[in-house]
C-alpha cells in the first residue's frame, strides 16, 4: 500500500469511528436517567 491509500484508510477509519460513536449515543439516549440543561437552574442561582 501506498502512502496516500494509508492515508485515506486512515480517515475513512476515523470517520467511521466518529458517525458509529454518533450512532451509538443517538441509539442508547434515554432521556429519563438523564436531566435536562435547562433545567440545572437560572444564571443568577449557579453564581450564588
Amino acid at each position: 500500500m501506498s502512502g496516500k491509500s494509508v492515508t485515506l484508510l486512515a480517515i475513512l477509519v476515523f470517520v467511521a469511528l466518529v458517525v458509529g460513536s454518533f450512532v451509538w449515543f443517538i441509539v442508547s439516549w434515554d432521556p429519563a436517567t438523564e436531566e435536562p440543561v435547562t433545567g440545572i437552574g437560572t444564571a443568577q442561582e449557579v453564581a450564588a
